[in-house]
């Protein structure tokens, strides 16, 4: 598979009273289109850092990041802006819809300005909402009338409206229970299935089963790499024991 994204000697720092804490360091990483890559490491291993970098919500301190070919490190702010408008999705664990907006304006505000009364554009939102099982019924509802796994499902939604060419989740299902969890992992695999390209950092294990391969991050550094079958193509328990031996070499 050919490379959407990739980085060369990634490095990002922060200043913490004035000592200089190195989080993600010298880091060449390579996502391939139609790959599921899902980031684990322990807390503070730089999992959230190196998600942003890579979306181009945060700038490195040092080194590159191309997509497609272009060093959106190089981008100004605005520019960083339209990019991730055109071609990155975003889910996150706090989502972000607002408040003021019912179901239906909240996945509009996610589109292109220019789209936004297209008649196109509201039969693909209608076309998306029911496929993630919110019915018309939730449309006209607000944020605080819904569950967590229902405002999850409009988020991604939302993430997904405009065809974006790479998916980025952190820890997606960090605040929903079993059983939302569930239905929104389900909704991932099917959109990997389809060949969304998705980066996600998860600390999970039953979230990280779903990708096709897991990165492991200790100290910034990728350590380890781990590859899996398209979620549902192997007996479950073999999947899960790979997947743990992998994490448990890596001192997961």
């Amino acid at each position: 598979m050919a490379s959407i994204l990739h980085t060369e000697k990634l490095c990002k720092s922060f200043s913490n009273g004035g000592v200089q804490q190195h989080v993600i360091k010298n880091l060449d990483l390579e996502i391939r289109e139609g790959d599921f890559t899902v980031i684990m490491g322990a807390s503070g291993s730089g999992k959230s850092t190196l998600l942003y970098a890579l979306s181009g919500m945060d700038k490195p301190t040092l080194g590159k990041v191309f997509f497609g070919g272009e060093d959106i490190s190089e981008y100004t702010n605005d520019q960083l802006a339209v990019f991730r408008r055109r071609h990155c999705g975003f889910v996150f664990q706090s989502i972000y819809l607002l408040d003021s907006m019912n179901v239906f304006d909240n996945i509009l505000t996610g589109a292109l300005v220019a789209q936004q009364n297209s008649p196109e554009l509201v039969q693909k939102t209608e076309t998306l909402l029911k496929k993630v099982g919110i019915g018309e019924d939730m449309w006209k509802k607000y944020p605080n009338q819904l569950s967590g796994g229902e405002c999850q499902r409009v988020g991604i939604v939302r993430a997904i409206i405009n065809e974006p060419e790479i998916l980025f989740a952190d820890e997606p299902t960090g605040s929903l229970n079993s059983a939302s969890s569930t239905d929104v992992l389900d909704i991932f695999t099917e959109l990997h299935n389809k060949g969304q390209s998705i980066v996600m950092v998860t600390h999970d294990l039953k979230t990280a089963l779903r990708g096709s391969r897991v990165i492991f991050l200790h100290d910034g550094a990728v350590v380890g790499e781990h590859a899996m079958p398209p979620y549902g193509t192997e007996d479950a328990a073999a999947r899960r024991e790979g997947l743990q031996k992998f994490l448990d070499s890596m001192g997961w």
